[in-house]
């Protein structure tokens, strides 16, 4: 059986891996897209999801440096999730895994993971508004479309946090008795 949870273990360790390659050139491709598009606009159809917002930027300045800045701030928090998700895997230890490090890890993830429900949540709106504006977000939901399941999963993440720091102090004070 220990074998089997230790196979599991490194076999998800590694799909963190790949999702943080993958979300890392994500985040590197929409900052050149930002880039390009206030430097050169007419070369954007051709860059990393054709992600064109060319028309905003022409319409208004300050909607187009949001939605970016709330694109990009998403981009590189969901990143930083899942390095720290691969820096708790790396150091964890299988065999006495009740450790203040670890603790603190579950904090931080689910930190960064109610920060990006929350974040898409205001993004959401706020391309909402745009809309109503009469300038075309419908290409942009793909960033903001899981604001619910990240706050959710945030806050199963923090109870679970929670009672992973009382097996901190629990352990800690087994170990002081004993």
């Amino acid at each position: 059986m220990a074998k089997t949870n230790n196979f599991v273990f490194w076999g998800l360790y590694i799909v963190a891996w790949l999702i943080f390659v993958g979300l890392s050139i994500e985040a590197g491709g929409l900052l050149v897209n930002f880039f390009f598009a206030w430097l050169k606009p007419e070369v954007v159809q051709n860059l990393y999801q054709k992600l064109d917002l060319s028309e905003m930027y022409q319409r208004s300045e300050i909607a187009f440096f949001g939605i970016y800045s709330f694109i990009l701030t998403l981009s590189i928090l969901k990143a930083v999730l899942f390095y720290t998700v691969i820096r708790l895997m790396h150091t964890m230890d299988l065999t006495k895994p009740f450790d203040a490090f670890v603790s603190k890890q579950f904090f931080q993830i689910s930190y960064y993971t109610i920060a990006i429900g929350l974040l898409s949540y205001i993004a959401r709106q706020a391309a909402k508004n745009l809309t109503h504006q009469g300038i075309a977000t419908d290409s942009l939901n793909q960033f903001w479309e899981d604001s619910q399941a990240f706050v959710l999963m945030g806050a199963v993440i923090y109870i679970i946090a929670t009672i992973f720091k009382k097996g901190v102090d629990l352990q800690a004070e087994n170990d002081l008795t004993v």
